[in-house]
């Protein structure tokens, strides 16, 4: 049984490898992680040195917006760039499934984003010298930006799966994470019996809700079900492709 795990297991890691050798032989992981860090530590230390404040509440409060924009530029060649120099081809030339294909560069992807908001965690250690936190929204904020990072991911990959240009990948991406990042925003607008609707739909809502240190499994089910549904969207579009 093992050894069957194994062999359905390798195609994944074997393209997961790749795509993270990719991830990180090249400038715009390194270039997207730098600004991202930068703008998170002005959010940060603002909160710090000019309110006076030493919590992670604002920097949380920022999370589903930033990651919004960082995640689709860091999925955004995943497919498009093998698309538009005809190497998905062979890959999908190769012993593998679309399932495999997809699951590696979802892993490779996911780990970059993780990787990304990792040395956030730094963050801790002068709230902790000159305050005294509260580590159940820290541990929320994580983990619901870990959440966050998955649901992004699966919809930035979705997004490069589509098209052959880096760009329309981005701004594909970018417009359904901006989406449902801000959807509750405009909830005043609309009658009340869509409003419960809407504001279940946002990523935000469930977010903040999970980083006040609330851990309900409706939260966890709407990120988990966004992910699988995206997903499941690319490897549809790679089964038509490959038809």
């Amino acid at each position: 049984m093992s050894c069957k795990s194994n062999k359905i297991s390798n195609p994944i890691k074997t393209i997961m490898k790749r795509e993270l050798g990719a991830y990180f032989s090249g400038p715009i992981a390194y270039i997207v992680t730098g600004l991202y860090l930068i703008i998170t530590g002005f959010i940060f230390f603002s909160t710090f040195f000019l309110q006076n404040r030493a919590e992670l509440r604002y920097f949380f409060s920022m999370m589903p917006i930033l990651l919004s924009l960082f995640v689709p530029a860091l999925t955004m060649r995943l497919f498009s760039e093998e698309k538009r120099n005809g190497s998905i081809e062979t890959l999908m030339t190769l012993p593998v499934t679309e399932v495999d294909v997809v699951a590696g560069k979802y892993l490779a992807s996911f780990i970059g984003t993780l990787t990304m908001i990792a040395p956030t965690l730094l963050y801790i250690i002068p709230i902790c010298i000159f305050g005294t936190p509260d580590f159940g929204p820290v541990i929320g904020g994580y983990i619901g930006a870990i959440f966050l990072c998955a649901c992004f991911t699966a919809i930035g990959v979705f997004a490069s799966s589509i098209t052959k240009n880096q760009i329309i990948a981005f701004f594909t991406a970018l417009i359904i994470c901006i989406f449902l990042t801000m959807i509750d925003t405009f909830l005043v607008f609309f009658p009340a019996p869509i409003v419960s609707f809407l504001s279940f739909l946002s990523a935000n809502e469930h977010f903040t809700s999970i980083s006040r240190g609330i851990i309900d499994t409706r939260d966890l089910l709407y990120f988990i079900s966004l992910t699988a549904l995206f997903f499941v969207l690319t490897v549809q579009t790679q089964q038509k492709e490959r038809a």
